[in-house]
């Protein structure tokens, strides 16, 4: 994943400062992401979910609202309504770049930005709400005493996820004021709505009251045991996950031609987490899958191990190429099952002698009613599988070094 660092105008002026993941491969969509309050385009959950939809080809913008993190303007001068003037002015800056933002998503007070905002980006196909309020006057419930002093001065300090925020009276009122029912009622968007049952600060009734006030087609997904931050890595891949599942379905994806000598396509590997060993593996731009080593080898275990791939191509090849000849003989063959196990043998024990080597031990089932002489056919025709030709003949193996990416350092 590649990611460029620029500033636009915000709603009042102020340059914010912004984050443009963009895919290593195809570029086949955009997404606007709006973070959770006070929190910044920089949070972990804000990460993953950008680098994983990057990674299946949907460039991501994410940035600070105005006055928080590398952002200009005072954020006790801000409010809702000049949050979601904000996401307008993002996707107005994407527009410019020729990227017009086809999704928006918004995590807590950012979702329910999102669903006001929405109206006034008629690129927007879909929209996703992560831990998102119904009422945006919620967040003022985490306010605490400090609303009696907003109220006497104008202006207070809130302790927010333990770091202090001046907010002002007039952010109190607007949030207080705005309602969301006739912008959810009108959203005219396919909408998603993500919420963990536990979230102990956005309850998950809001998400009921959402996904209720919506129209179809909608979607609500839970995050089970997830925190409101979605702070745990898994809970942040896993909605990233489904996410990108779900906006495929609504966005006006264009996949690109495989390129010339490469018939199936790239098949993109890409590490998820430098500490350990998850692997991000993407076949073409419409195939996702993981890859991972056991916790024994000190993995997470979510993903087949890279000879668990091979055994499983191997695997599924043979099982094609049973069925095609089946097929075209008209034979009875009902159910095809092939176990592929994988293990180093001693060359002499495989009768070679060069070693040690790979061993493939490969056990097909055929259900049917099948002669014994169909039956042996058919085991002859699964050496004729072509990864099973690739593996005994072996392959070259041609290697390249493409040019490095710096690093972003905000």
């Amino acid at each position: 994943m590649q990611t460029e660092r620029f500033t636009f105008p915000g709603h009042a002026g102020d340059l914010l400062a912004a984050r443009l993941d963009l895919p290593d491969g195809p570029h086949l969509a955009t997404a606007l992401l709006a973070h959770c309050f006070t929190c910044g385009k920089d949070i972990a959950a804000a990460r993953r979910i950008a680098a994983r939809l990057a990674e299946q080809g949907i460039a991501v913008l994410r940035f600070d609202f105005t006055g928080l993190g590398h952002s200009k303007g005072e954020f006790e001068n801000t409010s809702f309504t000049s949050n979601a003037g904000d996401l307008v002015a993002a996707a107005n800056a994407l527009a410019d770049r020729g990227m017009a933002p086809a999704l928006l998503i918004g995590h807590s007070l950012g979702g329910a930005a999102v669903l006001r905002a929405a109206r006034d980006i008629p690129s927007a196909r879909a929209v996703v709400t992560i831990a998102a309020p119904f009422d945006p006057g919620h967040v003022t419930d985490n306010f605490g005493s400090a609303l009696e002093t907003i109220a006497r001065d104008g202006v207070g300090e809130v302790n927010l996820g333990g770091r202090p925020v001046r907010i002002s009276s007039g952010f109190v009122e607007d949030v207080k004021a705005s309602t969301l029912q006739a912008d959810i009622a009108s959203l005219g968007k396919a909408l998603l709505v993500l919420h963990a049952p536990r979230d102990a600060i956005v309850g998950i009734e809001n998400a009921t009251q959402i996904f209720v006030a919506a129209k179809h087609p909608k979607s609500f997904v839970t995050l089970d045991d997830a925190d409101h931050l979605i702070s745990d890595p898994a809970d942040a891949e896993y909605a990233a996950d489904v996410i990108a599942s779900w906006a495929g379905r609504y966005l006006a994806l264009r996949y690109p031609a495989p390129p010339i000598g490469a018939p199936e396509g790239v098949t993109r590997t890409s590490e998820v987490d430098p500490d350990g060993f998850l692997q991000d593996v993407m076949a073409g731009p419409k195939h996702h899958v993981f890859a991972d080593e056991p916790a024994s080898y000190g993995g997470t275990d979510r993903g087949l191990t890279p000879y668990q791939f091979l055994a499983a191509g191997l695997g599924a090849c043979t099982s094609m190429t049973i069925r095609m000849y089946a097929r075209r003989k008209k034979w009875p063959l009902d159910h095809v099952a092939v176990d592929v196990t994988h293990n180093r043998v001693h060359a002499q024990d495989a009768g070679v002698d060069n070693g040690p080597l790979d061993q493939f031990t490969r056990a097909i089932t055929l259900t049917g009613s099948l002669d014994e002489a169909q039956r042996k056919r058919l085991l002859e025709i699964a050496d004729k599988c072509p990864v099973h030709r690739s593996l005994e003949a072996g392959a070259t193996i041609k290697t390249e070094l493409l040019p490095g990416v710096a690093a972003a350092s905000i």
